[in-house]
């Protein structure tokens, strides 16, 4: 059993994951929806939970200073994320503009590929997330000097992106059950068009 002073560091980097991704996002936006269609939830689920991973681990190894030396870093980023948003906002808004939900009503959504395809984009075009993994996780880590409590504190902070990206894309399907109309629909994409743009614009205006 894990002593009181090993569960430390692992004890901070769960709650300091969970801190970070509980927040409503795109990348969150995204998994719920497909939770919602119980469509290629385990894939999605532990693809966004692998990307966090690599980018933790980064963090703890110390790649958040070599980030801090690129300068143009987060510039082109936030402008490849703040367009990739703009265009997803404004495609849910056609959406639900259209009101055509035929097909997401009877389960339809996109290929496998495609599903991995956006959250990629939502997770690696997304600049927060390299300022939280690669920035604030390994800043916090360095207050680690033993590699074992470094290492623990990574496994708390990647564990708790598994559990939360699982939980969310499993929970939602309880939602189900008041999403069975185009109008239900319609407002989960007004909605997340609202977050996207709101996520876009928060970016830009921070460059």
């Amino acid at each position: 059993m894990m002593s009181a002073v090993a569960a430390g560091p692992a004890v901070t980097g769960l709650a300091t994951g969970f801190s970070l991704i509980l927040a409503i996002g795109a990348q969150n936006a995204f998994v719920l929806r497909q939770g919602l269609l119980r469509s290629h939830v385990f894939s999605l689920c532990l693809f966004c939970a692998l990307s966090d991973a690599l980018l933790i681990a980064g963090g703890v190894a110390g790649f958040g200073l070599i980030a801090k030396r690129l300068t143009w870093f987060p510039t082109v980023m936030s402008l490849a994320g703040a367009a990739f948003l703009l265009v997803y906002g404004a495609m849910k808004l056609r959406e639900a503009w259209r009101g055509d939900y035929a097909m997401v009503l009877a389960g339809v959504s996109p290929t496998l590929w495609k599903t991995i395809a956006i959250a990629a984009a939502f997770t690696w075009l997304n600049p927060h997330v390299y300022l939280d993994t690669l920035g604030l996780i390994g800043a916090i880590s360095t207050r680690y000097a033993d590699t074992a409590d470094k290492l623990r504190f990574g496994a708390g902070a990647v564990t708790a992106s598994f559990v939360f990206f699982f939980s969310l894309g499993y929970a939602s399907r309880f939602l189900a059950p008041i999403m069975q109309s185009a109008q239900a629909w319609r407002v989960l994409d007004l909605l997340i068009a609202v977050v996207m743009w709101s996520l876009a614009v928060a970016l830009i205006g921070g460059l």
